[in-house]
This record gives C-alpha cells, sequence and structure tokens, in this order.
C-alpha cells in the first residue's frame, strides 16, 4: 500500500519509495516484528492494541484511506484478504 500511494501521491518514478515513506514502511516492519500477535494479527483498526505513535498511526491511516480503494484494481485478492482481515478476532496472547 505504501508504494502504491508513494507512486501516485508522491509521484516517484523510480521503484523505490521516497525517504519519507520509507521511513514509515521501515517503522511499519518494526512494529510488526514486535507485534504479540505475530501471524494471527488483525489489521490495525480491528486490534484491540494499537502499537504506533500516534503520528505514525496519522500516516498510515493517510496511506490505507488512499491506497485501500485502488489496491481492488492493482491487487484484488491481496485487497479482498485484507478486506477479510478486518473481521478477524485475534488470539488472545497477552
Amino acid at each position: 500500500m505504501i508504494d502504491l500511494y508513494c507512486r501516485e501521491v508522491h509521484q516517484t518514478a523510480t521503484e523505490e519509495v521516497c525517504l519519507p515513506c520509507r521511513e514509515l514502511l521501515d517503522y511499519a516492519k518494526a512494529r510488526l516484528r514486535k507485534c504479540p500477535y505475530g501471524e494471527d494479527k488483525p489489521t490495525c483498526a480491528a486490534c484491540p492494541r494499537h502499537c504506533y505513535k500516534p503520528e505514525r498511526r496519522a500516516q498510515m491511516q493517510q496511506v490505507m484511506r488512499y491506497a485501500g480503494p485502488r489496491m481492488l484494481r492493482s491487487h484484488p485478492v491481496l485487497a479482498f484478504r485484507h478486506l477479510l482481515k478486518k473481521f478477524k478476532k485475534p488470539k488472545k496472547k497477552l
């Protein structure tokens, strides 16, 4: 989603994302590695525990609001899987 957002909003011409998007992506990957739910993690909106700082969370919401609907045209299967995860409840690990 970050790739799509960066390519269309920041109009990056290369395969690489811009520096602010790279930092957000690195932050998201670091938070996912530390997530106590692991593979059973629901979407952030359905998660009982918010692990992003408020500023980063707002950035990610902006990316998802833009890229989410557009995922249907470029990656319909991934978009559908993400939509299904929205209804998934996390297993108690905490």
